[in-house]
């Protein structure tokens, strides 16, 4: 860990009149992906960690619903909370730039979050492969899927019409796929999947369409890194995974289907 805090770059200070000095310095292990570690500074020049975090930079706006910001019970962390209807859950991920929201708190410079920037961190992975549909068939599915979510805003606002809408479309859903199940497999018929996974509120599992793939390597192991594109109901963010734990080869056009840590940039609006 003194490796990592020696190479570190200090990214964030935070002074708090009366009390102490905080910072944050990050360790970059591989282009836009690395360890965080968050600390108290003594006057006499040492540093003391008090938690670390891996991070991997988001290179897409994955969301710009309202998030709600609530800090963790254990330390000074924070978590992001979306109400994003196309994932049909409360979307909770750790934010990864706590420090620069505890300083507008302290600075009291606006607090309201603009958009986000998701990632994922996955330590178990495989590669599906996607499922065969003809153009015809992704230009209904994108209709279909607008429709969907222009109901669902609105059953959201306590339209009562739309509510009985979805009722009834997820009634025939359910149908549909209990027929299918009989003769096809699940992953032929689910394309995207979003759930929660564990007793963890920011762990999902999820199954994702791979839209890019670079490949990284970690400086200090030499490990090859995955980071994947992956567009899964909807929304676009990264999935950092080591090779050797991905079953399978990633390309564009295949599908992500592992567990993941959500973690997250938030980008505050500027009043």
């Amino acid at each position: 860990m003194s490796m990592l805090l020696n190479e570190g770059v200090k990214t964030e200070r935070l002074v708090i009149p009366g009390d102490a000095v905080f910072a944050e310095y990050r360790c970059e292990l591989a282009p836009g992906m690395g360890i965080g570690l968050v600390g108290e500074e003594c006057p006499d020049g040492t540093f003391h960690l008090e938690y670390y975090f891996p991070y991997l930079d988001g290179d897409y706006i994955s969301s710009q619903e309202e998030c709600m910001i609530q800090r963790h019970t254990e330390r000074e962390t924070y978590a992001g909370m979306l109400d994003e209807y196309k994932v049909g859950i409360s979307l909770i991920f750790y934010v990864t730039n706590s420090m620069e929201y505890r300083q507008r708190k302290l600075n009291e410079k606006p607090k309201k979050v603009k958009s986000v920037m998701l990632s994922g961190l996955s330590a178990e992975g495989k590669i599906l492969l996607p499922i065969k549909k003809t153009e015809k068939q992704i230009e209904m599915a994108k209709v279909a899927s607008m429709n969907r979510n222009s109901l669902l805003e609105a059953a959201k606002h306590g339209d009562e019409d739309a509510m009985e809408s979805l009722t009834i479309e997820d009634i025939d859903l359910y149908s549909k796929v209990s027929r299918r199940l009989v003769k096809e497999d699940v992953y032929s018929i689910i394309e995207t999947c979003f759930m929660p996974y564990g007793i963890e509120c920011d762990q999902y599992s999820i199954i994702g369409e791979i839209k890019d793939c670079r490949v990284m390597v970690n400086r200090i192991t030499k490990e090859e890194i995955y980071n994947l594109a992956v567009d899964c109901n909807d929304i676009i963010f990264n999935v950092g995974i080591n090779k050797k734990d991905l079953l399978g080869e990633p390309k564009a056009g295949r599908r992500f289907k592992g567990q993941i840590w959500m973690v997250g940039k938030l980008n505050f609006a500027a009043s």
